[in-house]
């Protein structure tokens, strides 16, 4: 028997006349936020975290800038060129930008597409280019497309510059000893959360290579949707370096259900959660991460994290100066079990599916 819609219920009509005015009073109170003087950046962040971001890209060129506190003078600057064949990442940019394909929005002509692609390779290494100390790793184009399909290449190249040495600054060390140090936050979050999820999980020593990609390419990897993509980066840009390892945590607990039906084996667990599902509810899965941030601050798992070693990137390795992806994941100390072997074969998996 269907139920009678009650009188305080709302039709589809209405949710989207609500919607729409929200939507215009948001508009307002961001273009009020930046003409204020100073610009009321902390406006700008909680509307940047607040359902739905910040709505159009026309304002995220607006925004963005201010999130990362990044001087006007430096957005006006336009990008120098860089000598690519002398560059010593030039040849694996190169490839990881052509396989980038999918980045770029359906139906976009060849041609425009492949003018980005190559404002897209400038970018990258006008910024390496600047800082030394940066290491270029697989990933970071997924991110500096993003940024240059919504900003353009002049504000992108700032934008993704300030980024690197700050949000970024971990992932683009010689070693990745720092990015696991972060994906090592991952199971105590879930642990305080879901103890059983946690246990099933450490029973079936899936570690966390599973969200190493969603890490290190702010979700940029794996979100089919661009809309998805730009709406996490509002959300990122307005929080702490180390919000997106507890959106990845939220991904885990929503998926709890399917977790624990799974067989408990490291090989079928990792493949149920490296296949992120495109219909996830991003504002209510948002809303949860920033809500765990604030019960579970980092300081507070600071002590768990680093005694968390227990996933399969344990050992060191570094970052590879070759062409070639499978040299990343396999350039580690002689793996002495078949299971390391297979850990990194599945990191493989995931970054070139």
């Amino acid at each position: 028997m269907s139920k009678s819609r009650g009188a305080g219920a709302s039709s589809p009509v209405n949710g989207k006349q609500d919607w729409d005015t929200k939507r215009k009073r948001k508009i307002a109170d961001i273009a009020h936020a930046l003409s204020a003087s100073p610009v009321d950046v902390a406006a700008l962040r909680r509307m940047a975290i607040s359902e739905g971001g910040l709505l159009t890209d026309e304002l995220r060129c607006q925004v963005w800038p201010r999130l990362l506190n990044v001087p006007p003078h430096v957005l006006e600057q336009e990008p120098e060129t860089v000598e690519r064949e002398d560059n010593k990442d030039y040849n694996q940019v190169l490839l990881d930008v052509q396989r980038s394909l999918r980045r770029f929005p359906p139906g976009m002509p060849d041609e425009q597409r492949e003018g980005l692609q190559e404002e897209l390779i400038d970018i990258i290494l006008v910024v390496l280019k600047r800082n030394p100390q940066l290491h270029y790793y697989q990933g970071y184009h997924d991110i500096v497309v993003t940024f240059l399909l919504v900003l353009g290449e002049r504000l992108a190249t700032a934008l993704v510059e300030k980024l690197s040495t700050h949000h970024l600054r971990d992932f683009m060390d010689p070693t990745m000893d720092n990015t696991k140090h972060i994906l090592n936050y991952l199971m105590p979050i879930i642990e305080r959360v879901n103890p059983e999820v946690h246990d099933f999980m450490q029973q079936a020593e899936v570690g966390t290579v599973f969200a190493l990609s969603w890490l290190i390419t702010w979700f940029g990897h794996v979100l089919s949707d661009f809309r998805h993509v730009v709406r996490l980066y509002d959300f990122f840009l307005a929080c702490h370096p180390l919000m997106p390892i507890y959106f990845a945590a939220v991904i885990v607990l929503y998926r709890e259900e399917e977790v624990l039906e799974c067989e408990c084996d490291m090989a079928m667990v990792h493949h149920l959660l490296s296949q992120i599902p495109q219909d996830l509810p991003y504002e209510m899965l948002i809303s949860r991460a920033g809500d765990l941030f604030v019960q579970f601050p980092p300081s507070e798992l600071a002590r768990e994290a680093a005694a968390h070693d227990r996933s399969f990137l344990r050992r060191p390795f570094a970052r590879p100066q070759p062409a070639n992806r499978i040299c990343f994941f396999l350039t580690v100390t002689s793996p002495s079990t078949l299971r390391s072997l297979i850990t990194h074969l599945l990191v493989l998996q995931t970054f070139c599916s």
